[in-house]
Protein backbone atom coordinates (compact mmCIF):
# COMPACT_ATOMS: atom_id res chain seq x y z
CA UNK A 1 0.00 0.00 0.00
CA UNK A 2 1.56 3.09 -1.39
CA UNK A 3 -1.75 5.67 -1.44
CA UNK A 4 -0.52 8.88 0.44
CA UNK A 5 -3.86 8.99 2.65
CA UNK A 6 -4.96 5.72 3.42
CA UNK A 7 -8.72 5.83 5.04
CA UNK A 8 -9.79 2.96 7.72
CA UNK A 9 -13.47 2.39 8.63
CA UNK A 10 -13.30 1.09 12.24
CA UNK A 11 -17.41 0.97 12.56
CA UNK A 12 -18.65 -1.66 14.34
CA UNK A 13 -15.26 -3.60 15.50
CA UNK A 14 -14.22 -4.41 18.86
CA UNK A 15 -11.10 -2.89 20.30
CA UNK A 16 -9.02 -5.79 19.34
CA UNK A 17 -10.30 -6.04 15.73
CA UNK A 18 -9.68 -2.53 15.07
CA UNK A 19 -5.86 -2.69 16.36
CA UNK A 20 -5.56 -5.75 14.07
CA UNK A 21 -6.91 -3.55 11.20
CA UNK A 22 -4.37 -0.74 12.31
CA UNK A 23 -1.60 -2.92 12.45
CA UNK A 24 -2.05 -4.43 9.28
CA UNK A 25 -2.47 -1.10 7.43
CA UNK A 26 0.80 0.48 9.24
CA UNK A 27 2.73 -3.06 8.07
CA UNK A 28 1.68 -2.10 4.93
CA UNK A 29 2.26 1.36 4.55
CA UNK A 30 4.27 2.17 1.95
CA UNK A 31 7.47 5.55 2.05
CA UNK A 32 4.79 7.26 0.31
CA UNK A 33 2.00 7.32 2.73
CA UNK A 34 1.65 9.56 4.78
CA UNK A 35 -1.19 9.60 6.92
CA UNK A 36 -3.71 6.72 8.11
CA UNK A 37 -7.76 8.19 8.80
CA UNK A 38 -9.05 5.97 11.32
CA UNK A 39 -12.74 6.24 11.23
CA UNK A 40 -14.20 4.88 14.85
CA UNK A 41 -17.11 7.06 15.26
CA UNK A 42 -18.17 9.04 17.99
CA UNK A 43 -21.20 8.18 20.11
CA UNK A 44 -19.99 4.49 20.20
CA UNK A 45 -16.22 5.27 18.96
CA UNK A 46 -14.41 6.50 22.07
CA UNK A 47 -13.40 3.55 23.35
CA UNK A 48 -11.57 2.77 19.96
CA UNK A 49 -10.92 6.46 19.97
CA UNK A 50 -8.96 5.82 23.53
CA UNK A 51 -7.53 3.01 22.29
CA UNK A 52 -5.66 4.59 19.53
CA UNK A 53 -3.83 7.17 21.36
CA UNK A 54 -2.92 4.40 23.88
CA UNK A 55 -1.60 1.99 21.57
CA UNK A 56 -0.33 4.41 18.94
CA UNK A 57 1.36 6.96 20.87
CA UNK A 58 4.40 4.79 21.56
CA UNK A 59 4.20 3.18 18.19
CA UNK A 60 7.69 4.22 16.32
CA UNK A 61 5.58 4.30 12.57
CA UNK A 62 3.58 7.31 14.08
CA UNK A 63 5.12 10.73 13.89
CA UNK A 64 1.92 11.90 15.82
CA UNK A 65 -1.78 11.46 16.32
CA UNK A 66 -4.40 14.16 15.50
CA UNK A 67 -7.64 14.67 15.30
CA UNK A 68 -9.38 14.86 12.41
CA UNK A 69 -11.90 17.07 11.18
CA UNK A 70 -14.95 15.54 13.01
CA UNK A 71 -14.96 14.16 16.47
CA UNK A 72 -15.08 10.45 15.10
CA UNK A 73 -12.08 10.39 12.99
CA UNK A 74 -8.10 10.51 14.28
CA UNK A 75 -5.04 11.16 11.93
CA UNK A 76 -2.31 9.01 12.49
CA UNK A 77 0.33 10.69 10.85
CA UNK A 78 2.96 8.72 9.28
CA UNK A 79 5.47 10.90 7.59
CA UNK A 80 4.89 15.00 7.58
CA UNK A 81 3.61 17.19 4.35
CA UNK A 82 6.50 19.53 3.36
Amino acid sequence: MDEPFVTIDLHGLTQEEAKKRIDKALASAGSGTYQLRLIHGFNRGTRLKNMIYDWYDIEPKVKRIMPGDNQGITILVLRELY
